[in-house]
């Protein structure tokens, strides 16, 4: 019995400690493809003050007035195109992730980890699965964003989420986050790596890879957001290697943002009208990739792979695919492993 054990009283409730948890956060969905659940998940994505950075008493009243009245019906007719029998492709395919990464990192009874998942917005929340984790017995968590490319409307507002947790606790856990890997040799070779096979598996050569990044307004740019600069690097890196292994010596690769909406101005070229302009000037076989994204989502499963091709074949394009995201492939999963047991370091 040690010293600790001898002075606590006999009601002294059951305390575990001494555990190590990484939490694996996505951006968030709906808990079901139908309006009410959309208008729900959509109410909490865009009042989060990092997403729209409009004053609260300018942007609510349209939000509550209009956004929330008309859009859901609309994104849930999207939702339902990619909906699974396990539910939204992005909730299974992250599940998915943690119970690889759980499998490839140990159970913690071996030395190993305990690894929770969560969605920033949407169930399971950022303090529910940080309270998994502490009432497990972990003190030391590593919050992972699994967000290769850094943006203060994702990575940030998973801190956020987690900072607003630890300000109610009273016990705080130790908390570190997964930096951005978007230039990390781990995450371009897996790129190059699934991108390389399933290329190989088409019926076609493509002429064009495009590789489309989520976008964002471009006065994030404007106000120091290294966003755009981490996506241009990723894609220059892919490019070159994938170069190096001279299987692709004709294939062009070009860089653009999708999911525009509003007014504003926003990072350039934009995905549809490129796959317009490609279609148009003679391109009749492109291949589309979201290097941006970790797993498959409503963005590229229903704009990219379904009216992204809509959009290139009407233009005059002939052949289309869409390339599927890292998910759980086994380059993607040893990538993950690498990241994190780096940034682990220290605690196992």
């Amino acid at each position: 019995m040690t010293w600790t054990e001898q002075q606590l009283p006999a009601d002294h409730p059951p305390v575990k400690s001494g555990k190590v948890g990484v939490l694996v956060v996505n951006l968030g969905t709906p808990e079901a493809a139908e309006t009410g659940a959309v208008r729900r998940y959509l109410g909490e994505f865009l009042s989060d003050k990092r997403v729209i950075e409009i004053p609260a008493l300018v942007w609510q009243p349209i939000l509550r007035g209009i956004i929330l009245n008309t859009r859901p019906a609309k994104s849930a007719a999207a939702y339902r195109e990619v909906w699974t029998d396990k539910g939204s492709p992005l909730a299974a395919i992250t599940a998915d992730q943690a119970i690889g990464l759980q499998e490839r990192l140990g159970a913690e009874t071996n030395g190993g980890v305990t690894v929770e998942w969560a969605m920033r917005y949407g169930k399971p929340s950022i303090p529910e699965a940080l309270e998994a984790l502490m009432d497990g017995g972990c003190e030391r968590i590593l919050l992972a964003p699994l967000y290769p490319q850094y943006c203060a409307a994702t990575t940030a507002t998973v801190v956020d989420k987690a900072a607003d947790w630890l300000r109610e606790r009273r016990w705080q856990a130790s908390l570190r986050t997964l930096p951005p890997y978007h230039d990390d040799p781990a995450y371009i070779g897996a790129l190059a790596t699934d991108l390389g096979r399933q290329l190989d598996a088409l019926d076609f050569v493509p002429e064009v890879l495009l590789l489309s990044f989520h976008g964002m307004p471009q006065r994030t740019l404007d106000l120091g957001d290294p966003y755009h600069c981490h996506c241009r690097k990723t894609a220059r890196l892919l490019e070159e290697a994938m170069a190096q292994t001279g299987k692709y010596p004709d294939l062009r690769m070009v860089t653009t943002f999708q999911s525009r909406f509003g007014r504003a101005k926003w990072l350039e070229p934009a995905t549809d009208t490129t796959l317009e302009e490609e279609g148009v000037k003679g391109t009749k076989r492109l291949a589309i990739a979201a290097p941006g994204f970790s797993a498959d989502c409503l963005e590229t499963l229903e704009e990219l792979a379904i009216r992204g091709k809509e959009q290139f074949l009407e233009a005059g394009g002939e052949q289309f695919a869409t390339l599927s995201c890292l998910n759980t492939s086994e380059p993607g999963m040893a990538m993950l492993e690498t990241i994190i047991r780096r940034e682990l370091g220290g605690w196992i």
